[in-house]
């Protein structure tokens, strides 16, 4: 079952940052859930793995394309979230260019579990990841949520029928 509110976990990110110098480094940083949910409208999308087609070529450039219309409605932030470490959806974000979807990295999956949305997808070699899903945060608190089918039977494909940009956008605009 979905929780009501976000889960509180701490997020690592390896950011990039100019030093006083002028020259560009990469530094640690730690995102709590209260740094990137508290006080604001944040639309969340999940998928089961950067790099894979349907999220790479489908599910973040939707957000991507769409943020202007998410700001129109009041969203802070778009996040994107998967179980993946902080250097691969770096270069990720890099190799899409993306500039405007902030990328979470869940590499322990902490989050994930706490939304109650972990699926066991070692039969195809990606170990535990993230159901594919969508939703709006404000202030923490879930508000409005799609996520695709499936999820009880835990199939070998996660399907992307349901928690477009597109869609998401239209149930924000509906509510």
């Amino acid at each position: 079952m979905t929780p009501k509110r976000v889960p509180e976990v701490s997020f690592r990110l390896r950011r990039r940052a100019t030093s006083p110098g002028g020259n560009v480094e990469f530094e640690w940083t730690t995102l709590t859930t209260a740094d990137i949910f508290g006080g604001k409208k944040v639309a969340l999308f999940a998928v089961p793995g950067a790099f894979t087609p349907a999220c790479s070529d489908q599910h973040l450039p939707g957000f991507e394309r769409l943020f202007d219309e998410f700001r129109k409605l009041g969203v802070d932030t778009i996040a994107c979230l998967a179980v993946n470490d902080t250097f691969v959806m770096n270069q990720w974000a890099s190799s899409r260019n993306i500039e405007k979807v902030t990328m979470l990295p869940d590499g322990n999956a902490d989050f994930t579990r706490g939304m109650g949305m972990l699926v066991d997808r070692t039969a195809v070699g990606m170990g535990m990841r993230s159901w594919r899903y969508a939703m709006l945060v404000e202030n923490g608190e879930i508000t409005q949520m799609i996520a695709e089918p499936g999820f009880e039977k835990s199939p070998q494909a996660v399907p992307f029928e349901v928690s477009s940009a597109e869609n998401l956008l239209e149930l924000i605009k509906s509510a």
